[in-house]
């Protein structure tokens, strides 16, 4: 029998391979744009961050499910964590393919707020998975306000 985390942890990796829709020329338009000193800082944990974030993310969406399994309630529930996923997935290739940091900021600011909503709605189910959110609830606006520091330096990208 299929187990519900073997479900989330693969919907996860698929919706996540999303971020591969990326090519070599959208990578280098990046690589060119004048960055904040901070951001140095960063750059080489970002995928390790991410990839903490997306398995706590998760574990909090498998936690929620088995607290009330196949409910109407946890169905939407799971509509609403996938939600997030696919925007936050959506931010590389969109902002890179359409060389545009205002798009990525857009995208980065309702993943944000998205997070906050979740994390909130969350709480009443299971303070565990609530708690398991708040990597995503940190992390995401620090990464939209980079990409709006990175509009700022770099004005014909916007």
């Amino acid at each position: 029998m299929i187990k519900s985390w073997m479900v989330i942890a693969a919907v996860t990796f698929v919706v996540s391979l999303g971020g591969a829709l990326i090519t070599p020329n959208d990578i280098k338009w990046f690589k060119r744009l004048r960055r904040p000193r901070w951001l140095n800082i960063f750059v080489p944990i970002i995928p390790l961050i991410w990839t903490v974030v997306f398995i706590c993310g998760a574990w909090s969406a498998y936690i929620v499910w088995e607290s009330d399994p196949g409910s109407t309630r946890t169905w939407i529930l799971m509509g609403l964590y996938l939600l997030l996923e696919v925007v936050t997935i959506a931010y590389q290739p969109l902002s890179l393919r359409l060389r545009s940091l205002k798009v990525g900021t857009i995208v980065g600011g309702i993943g944000a707020a998205l997070g906050i909503i979740l994390a909130l709605v969350v709480l009443s189910v299971s303070i565990w998975a609530s708690v398991l959110l708040l990597p995503y609830v940190i992390w995401s606006p620090i990464g939209t306000y980079a990409t709006w520091e990175l509009m700022r330096l770099n004005p014909r990208d916007v």
